[in-house]
C-alpha cells in the first residue's frame, strides 16, 4: 500500500509537465496498486499506458458515480453529475443510447466546419492583444475567451465570458466550499434553463434545439436530461479547452527548441498536436472507476465493489511505449497518447479542442513572430489543485 494519492503533488520531475515522480515509480515497478484516498477508502492506481488503455476498455470498471464504493477525488469532485445523471456517467447501453444524441456534432469531421469561426476568434483576441502595449496574458486573453466562445457557438448559446468564467473555475476547483458549489450549479441551471425555454418555443438546426424536437418530443428525454446533457457539455467542453491551449503553450516555452522547430516549420504543427498533448497532460486528477464484475489488469485481479483510480500522465511518459519520454519531440511519430482517455468514455469535444490548439499557434507563431515570456519560468504558477492542470496565467511579450 502506498501513501495516500494526492493529485496536487509537486511534479518533482525535470519540469512542472512531468508526472510526479513518486508515481513514475509505482508505474515502473508496481503498475497496478492499490492507493490510499483522502477519504480513507482504497483504489486500485494504475499507472502503465497498455493497463490505462486495458481499464479504460474494460466495461466491468463502471464510470456510474452513483455505485456503491466509487471513489472520489475529493468532496467536490463529482458535483457536476450528481444532479442530472448523464452519459459522462453512465455505462452501456444508457451511456451509448444518450451519446449517439449529440456524437455527430462532436466528430473530426463536424468540428472542421468551426475552423473559420474559431480563426475568426483567434484573430480577433490577437488583434486585441496586439491593440496594447505587451505584455499580455496568453491565459486571460486569449485561452478562457476562446473557449467560452467556440463553446457558445457549437452549442448555439449566447456567450457570457463572465458565466464561464465564474462557473467552470469553481467546479474545477475540488476543494471549495459547499456553498459555492450550490451558487454555481443553481446559475449555470438557471442558464441553461432559459436557453432551453428559448429553443423550444422558436428550435433552430443546433444541437440543442434536435434534443428538444426530437429526444425530447419522443420520451427519449426529459428537460432534465437535456439540462444535465447541457451541464456537462459547457463545462467539460471549457476547462479542457482552456488548459489545452494554454499548457500546450507552456510546454512550448518551456521547451524554446521546439518553439523554434514550429516557428520554421508551421506544416509539424497540426502533427505535432498528438506530441503536445501527450507531454503536457492536464487530466491529472485520474480516472475514477469501480469494478462491477470480476476482472484482471496488468496480471493484477481487481473484485467486484473495488475501486480503481486510472492515471493519465504516467501513461503518457511511459517509457515502454514511448522513447525518451522526458523529451517533446514535436517531430515524434509515435504518439499513442491517452490524454483524451480511451474506451467509449474517450473525451467528447476533443477535436474542437484540437482545432483551437492547432490555430492558436499556428496564429501566435506567424503573427508574432518574436513572442516571448515576459517572466522567467519559475514564476509561472501551475494549478495543481484544479480538477483539470494548467497555468494561471502566460504573460508575453514581443
Amino acid at each position: 500500500m502506498t501513501d495516500i494519492f494526492d493529485y496536487r503533488a509537486e511534479r518533482d520531475g525535470k519540469s512542472p509537465f512531468h508526472p510526479p515522480v513518486k508515481y513514475q515509480m509505482l508505474r515502473d515497478e508496481s503498475p497496478v496498486s492499490q492507493v490510499n484516498m483522502w477519504d480513507g477508502s482504497k483504489a486500485w492506481f494504475i499507472t502503465r499506458r497498455d493497463d490505462v488503455r486495458a481499464a479504460l476498455a474494460d466495461e466491468r470498471l463502471s464510470a456510474d458515480n452513483r455505485r456503491p464504493d466509487f471513489p472520489l477525488l475529493s468532496h467536490g469532485s463529482e458535483t457536476l453529475t450528481d444532479n442530472n445523471p448523464t452519459f459522462a456517467r453512465m455505462d452501456p447501453p444508457e451511456h451509448t443510447r444518450q451519446r449517439a444524441m449529440v456524437n455527430a456534432d462532436f466528430t473530426q469531421r463536424s468540428a472542421a466546419r468551426w475552423r473559420p469561426q474559431i480563426q475568426q476568434i483567434v484573430d480577433r483576441l490577437v488583434d486585441e492583444m496586439l491593440a496594447k502595449s505587451p505584455p499580455a496574458d496568453l491565459v486571460g486573453e486569449l485561452a478562457e475567451p476562446l473557449a467560452a466562445q467556440v463553446m457558445c457557438l457549437v452549442l448555439n448559446i449566447p456567450y457570457k465570458e463572465d458565466l464561464f468564467l465564474r462557473v467552470a473555475s469553481t467546479f474545477a476547483d475540488h476543494y471549495v466550499g459547499q456553498d459555492k458549489l450550490d451558487v454555481a450549479s443553481d446559475e449555470l441551471t438557471s442558464f441553461i434553463t432559459g436557453i432551453l425555454e428559448a429553443k423550444a418555443a422558436n428550435p433552430g438546426r443546433d444541437l440543442l434545439s434536435r434534443l428538444i424536437t426530437q429526444h425530447e418530443a419522443n420520451g427519449e428525454l426529459t428537460r432534465d436530461d437535456i439540462i444535465g446533457m447541457t451541464r456537462v457539455m459547457i463545462v467539460a467542453g471549457y476547462e479542457p479547452a482552456v488548459h489545452g491551449v494554454s499548457l500546450g503553450l507552456a510546454a512550448l516555452f518551456f521547451n524554446p527548441d521546439q518553439l523554434a522547430l514550429l516557428r520554421d516549420n508551421p506544416d509539424l504543427i497540426a502533427g505535432g498536436l498528438g506530441e503536445l498533448l501527450r507531454y503536457s497532460t492536464n487530466f491529472h486528477t485520474g480516472l475514477p472507476r469501480v469494478a462491477i464484475g470480476d476482472t484482471e489488469i496488468g496480471g493484477q485481479k481487481i473484485k467486484t465493489g473495488e475501486a480503481v483510480l486510472v492515471y493519465l500522465p504516467t501513461a503518457n511518459f511511459d517509457p515502454q511505449w514511448f522513447e525518451d519520454p522526458d523529451s517533446l519531440d514535436m517531430r515524434r511519430s509515435n504518439s499513442g497518447n491517452v490524454s483524451f482517455g480511451h474506451g467509449v468514455h474517450r473525451c467528447l469535444g476533443q477535436h474542437v479542442v484540437k482545432f483551437q490548439m492547432e490555430i492558436v499557434i499556428e496564429t501566435l507563431l506567424r503573427r508574432i513572430p518574436d513572442m516571448r515570456l515576459a517572466v522567467d519560468l519559475d514564476q509561472i504558477r501551475f494549478a495543481r489543485e484544479a480538477a483539470v492542470y494548467g497555468v494561471y496565467e502566460l504573460p508575453v511579450t514581443w
